[in-house]
């Protein structure tokens, strides 16, 4: 019997214009949490997608327990038990969540649904793994962790015991990603073998028995996590030292640039409001964080100040201008710009290339339209600058498909557009969410430059280590109202943790 459960020999896999995978190999034994580490677009995915029968290789084999298999497509992956968490999940919007969990597995009888027995057991599986789910819920209308879980679910549903998680703690809370820990461990426990692709080290060194690192295609090695430190992983990983610390002056605010009063936003999930009488100013030269526990009105709250969503009282004012009306694109041209939670609903067109997708702000402007027609010299011109500027890879540049593209440069490619506007306020809702360290140290970097030169920044974040090294200001949200203002110096974590949790709040 082979060591090990999964062997990944000599795998290559081409794109146009790009090697995804050069030649790798990895191998997981049974009953490991092995995890797989690298830049934005160093091939993780595509990897993952070969094991998971979404792509076929060039050449190169794959070995389920030492004999060699054939997997060619997800149908073949779950029959040899291998199943996936995808970083952008594969549900079906309009579906409950028991619907989602069963999908092309059904079980029936004389051709029909045997629901009773499919709800059974998939509430046994959420009981037995702490994993709670509503099944009659709709999935459009739940949270993006209650979502993975329903992904998770439907691993299990399945019997899978080879697991491939690819970025599962990217849409997460702090708390959430605790408790997917502890969900990993079990499964390791009982014998599963996980396949875990991430940005963060502290997970890699939480959870992890050894890793494989991915530089540009190729594998630069397998370390164990016990002989090794975070320095040595982001060093393999992006070739440089990579700095974690923010380096910042004092901020130093001038005059009011965003002025909410009293905003209140209703809910789509309940009758009560989602956002409910929120007041603040964010001013020129200062990174005002709200932190929060995802659900607790901060999305709609973004919503509501970006034009998403109609508010339904109070008001906002832009350099003091009334916008609590104006469209989404009013507000462009007044100066906000927004990097949106969900880059794919509301930050990119998947289906439109990497050019014009740099011009969605701006394309009625000059130099990119003449007399209603697109200038496709300035577009390209303009594409090129950005892509060279942030760093955004893609197999053929500008003319790339987004859809195609790995999810941190996705990422990248808004931040570079939204940034360019020169807006007077940048408003920045989880920016760095599935970018690897070297990503987000330049990111982090370019919201303290946009500070400094006197713009207003709104943080919108999940992530403790960004809401603290980041801000001057932090506004915590707990249950659609600002419970309290504290100042990143005079604060710890864990006062942070109690006010996000609603035991603590400061009396108004």
């Amino acid at each position: 019997m082979s060591e090990y459960v999964i062997e990944m020999l000599n795998i290559t896999k081409e794109f146009p214009g790009i090697k995804a995978n050069d030649n790798i190999t990895l191998q997981l034994k049974k009953g490991e949490v092995h995890a797989l580490l690298g830049e934005n677009g160093a091939g993780k995915s595509t990897l993952m997608s070969v094991l998971f029968g979404l792509y076929q290789p060039e050449s190169g084999i794959i070995k389920k327990d030492g004999v060699e298999v054939k997997i060619k497509n997800p149908n073949d992956a779950n029959d040899l038990r291998i199943g996936m968490v995808h970083q952008h999940f594969k549900l079906v919007d309009v579906f409950s969540v028991l619907d989602n969990i069963v999908l092309g597995v059904e079980p029936g009888k004389f051709g029909f649904l045997q629901r009773k027995e499919a709800r059974k057991k998939v509430m046994a599986l959420s009981e037995q793994y702490g994993l709670q789910v509503d099944p009659d819920a709709m999935v459009e209308d739940i949270s993006v962790g209650q979502q993975q879980r329903v992904e998770i679910l439907k691993m299990l549903y399945r019997e899978n015991d080879i697991l491939i998680f690819d970025e599962p703690t990217a849409v997460l809370t702090p708390q959430e990603i605790d408790e997917l820990m502890e969900i990993m461990r079990q499964f390791k426990k009982e014998g599963k073998s996980i396949l875990f692709i991430t940005h963060k080290m502290n997970e890699i060194m939480a959870v992890a028995d050894r890793c494989t690192v991915l530089r540009k295609g190729r594998c630069i090695g397998t370390v164990n996590i016990a002989d090794t430190n975070k320095e040595e992983l982001s060093r393999m990983m992006v070739g440089r030292d990579v700095s974690f610390a923010v380096e910042k002056k004092p901020c130093q605010p001038g005059e009011t640039v965003l002025e909410v009063r009293n905003m209140v936003v209703p809910s789509k999930l309940h009758d009560n409001n989602a956002v409910k009488g929120v007041s603040f100013d964010v001013r020129r030269g200062e990174i005002v964080c709200i932190a929060g526990i995802e659900g607790n009105g901060q999305t709609e709250f973004v919503y509501g100040l970006s034009g998403l969503e109609k508010i339904t009282e109070g008001s906002i004012h832009l350099c003091g201008k009334d916008i609590s009306h104006s469209s989404v694109r009013e507000r462009s041209i007044d100066g906000m710009s927004h990097i949106p939670e969900d880059r794919h609903k509301h930050g990119l067109v998947l289906d439109y290339t990497l050019a014009e997708n740099m011009i969605l702000q701006s394309y009625w402007k000059e130099p990119f339209q003449s007399h209603g027609f697109l200038n496709k010299n300035a577009m390209n011109e303009y594409a090129d600058r950005l892509i060279e500027q942030y760093d955004v890879r893609s197999g053929q540049g500008r003319d790339t498909i987004v859809r195609a593209m790995s999810g941190g440069n996705q990422q990248k490619a808004v931040i570079a557009r939204e940034i360019d506007k020169n807006p007077e306020l940048l408003i920045a809702v989880q920016p760095t969410r599935g970018l690897d360290v070297g990503a987000i140290e330049y990111i982090h970097k370019q919201l303290v430059a946009e500070r400094d030169k006197g713009k207003a920044v709104l943080l919108v974040s999940l992530e403790l280590d960004e809401v603290m090294n980041l801000s001057d200001r932090i506004l915590v949200m707990y249950e659609g109202e600002i419970v309290g203002e504290l100042d990143p110096k005079q604060t710890t974590v864990q006062e942070l943790g109690l006010y996000m949790s609603g035991a603590k709040r400061k009396e108004a």
